[in-house]
């Protein structure tokens, strides 16, 4: 598996690859232009050397009877040839291609001149090859008028490229190491401003690193850049979160070593009674089956509190029916509720929450199975689902003891139950979590009736969803 580059390094690339990009168009860009102008300023000079040569012109008779003469030494060219790098031939030609004087052996011109010369002048410029060696050609098509006639001249002046190469070379090499020192002061500036920008980002992660392995505070770097702060309070947030799955951890390790010693100590009792005879075996049976069926009890209402955790941390949750799930739970325990004969009146319309279908079933679950344990034979129990503006209100109305405000105070905490000999103290911790992660409330209201109390009420409110989802 490939290393992720750093940051340092993605910064660098990211900056000194466009830099270089852009400085090597700009010098090709300069090259160019500077090629261009040493090219004109090289042309001019053929062009002076072709008008020189047009001054030594003579004529006699006019237009096409005209006699072109021609004495031009050789010195006239020599002020046009520097240190000796490069050479000048010459041609002068009638228009019909006629040689006059020069280099027989360099080409007549057949070319058209320019729409638009670039100087004030007859003239063509082209490149061309003579004597195996590649030249600059310049053709300057030459008024000749004396006192005995007037007539047209060719003149054809061509340059070797030796200067002008040396010229080429050196503006091409004093423009790149001066771009190279240009991009290495960038480099290095670069290097330098990449290091101090990342100090903080190599600090964070040594305060980090040098944390202990069970330190999940929150991370102070108040002097970290603002660019920085999202990554700190995210990760805060995760330490938080950590802190808070460990906490529930050891909690739950810590309950449940406490919670089901008592039973499997009372189910070690119960066996060492019956194999010495003390009870019945029948008797024996029994109160060994009670045990079983507590502690069985105990262990499932701890794990579904421990579920509750785990959920929390997976908000993933669908739009469910909360009255559906009501209406099927209240039918799974219909037997019980025919079992003590109690008067039931069910109103569940359908209201949409978020949460985990499992989260919803043992909520109203645990809500039920209290409410039906603790309501009098024959006595009433209603349950309803209604919707209240953006709230979902699930209330389900007993006729029991209700609770008195010394119980009230600790009854939704963890092992805090109102009748000690039948119940964990579990169930309505276990709904109290619940609603706490699908961001409702819970109460546990007595009901009076003539300044008698009449039963308890248990409402739940939830974040209720749209019909539009």
């Amino acid at each position: 598996m490939m290393r992720a580059a750093s940051l340092r390094a993605r910064l660098l690339v990211g900056i000194l690859v466009p830099v270089a990009l852009f400085i090597v168009i700009n010098s090709v860009s300069l090259y160019r232009q500077s090629l261009a102008a040493a090219t004109t300023a090289y042309d001019r000079t053929l062009l002076a050397s072709a008008k020189t040569i047009g001054e030594q012109l003579d004529v006699e008779g006019y237009d096409e009877h005209a006699s072109l003469r021609a004495i031009v030494p050789y010195s006239a060219l020599e002020a046009f040839e520097a240190d000796n790098q490069s050479k000048i031939f010459y041609r002068v030609s009638t228009l019909g291609g006629e040689m006059i004087s020069g280099f027989s052996d360099l080409p007549f011109w057949h070319g058209k001149l320019p729409d638009r010369p670039p100087y004030a002048a007859l003239v063509d410029f082209y490149d061309a090859r003579f004597r195996e060696q590649p030249v600059r050609m310049a053709v300057l098509l030459q008024p000749v008028a004396s006192a005995g006639g007037r007539g047209m001249a060719v003149v054809q002046v061509a340059e070797t490229l030796e200067l002008r190469e040396t010229l080429v070379r050196k503006l091409l090499v004093d423009m790149l190491w001066r771009q190279l020192v240009l991009l290495g002061v960038i480099a290095a500036v670069t290097v330098f401003v990449v290091q101090r920008a990342t100090r903080p980002v190599r600090h964070l992660g040594e305060l980090i690193e040098a944390r202990a392995a069970d330190d999940l505070s929150a991370i102070d770097a108040p002097d970290t850049p603002r660019e920085l702060r999202p990554l700190v309070d995210a990760t805060t947030q995760v330490m938080g979160r950590l802190q808070r799955l460990l906490d529930h951890q050891k909690r739950f390790v810590r309950d449940s070593a406490h919670q089901l010693r008592t039973p499997l100590a009372v189910l070690k009792a119960q066996v060492q009674s019956a194999r010495r005879g003390d009870v019945p075996t029948g008797q024996a049976l029994t109160e060994i089956s009670d045990t079983v069926e507590r502690a069985t009890t105990l262990a499932n209402q701890m794990l579904s509190l421990a579920k509750v955790e785990q959920l929390r941390q997976q908000p993933e949750w669908q739009v469910l029916d909360l009255g559906e799930t009501v209406r099927r739970l209240a039918l799974d325990l219909s037997p019980l509720m025919a079992d003590k004969a109690l008067d039931v009146e069910l109103g569940a319309a359908p209201v949409l929450v978020r949460a985990h279908h499992w989260m919803l079933q043992e909520l109203a679950r645990n809500l039920l199975h209290n409410a039906i344990k603790h309501s009098p034979r024959g006595g009433a129990l209603r349950v309803r689902v209604q919707a209240e503006h953006e709230t979902a209100v699930f209330i389900v109305s007993d006729q029991g003891p209700g609770i008195s405000d010394e119980l009230r105070q600790r009854l939704f905490a963890a092992f805090a139950a109102g009748d000690a000999a039948s119940g964990s103290g579990l169930g309505l911790a276990i709904c109290r979590e619940i609603v706490l992660a699908l961001g409702g409330s819970i109460a546990l209201d007595n009901r009076e009736a003539g300044g008698q109390r009449d039963g308890l009420d248990a409402v739940v409110r939830l974040p209720r969803v749209g019909d539009n989802r």
